[in-house]
């Protein structure tokens, strides 16, 4: 199943949601933010996870 930016498939990271199109779960955003890590400091970790697919993760989740 796919939400906008985040996809749900039990045969990629055994249905943990992750940012469509990488095998990057949603709750590393959120515990990156968490942490007090910035946005762009995940970015800069995670580069097959763009600013858009953050935004609409977000907007999801809020």
């Amino acid at each position: 199943m796919n939400y906008g930016a985040i996809s749900i498939n039990p045969e990629i990271m055994g249905g943990t949601p992750v940012f469509i199109g990488t095998r990057v779960p949603i709750q590393t955003l959120f515990n990156y933010l968490e942490g007090g890590d910035s946005v762009e400091g995940f970015l800069d970790d995670y580069i097959t996870v763009t600013k858009d697919l953050v935004v609409q993760a977000v907007e999801i989740y809020l």
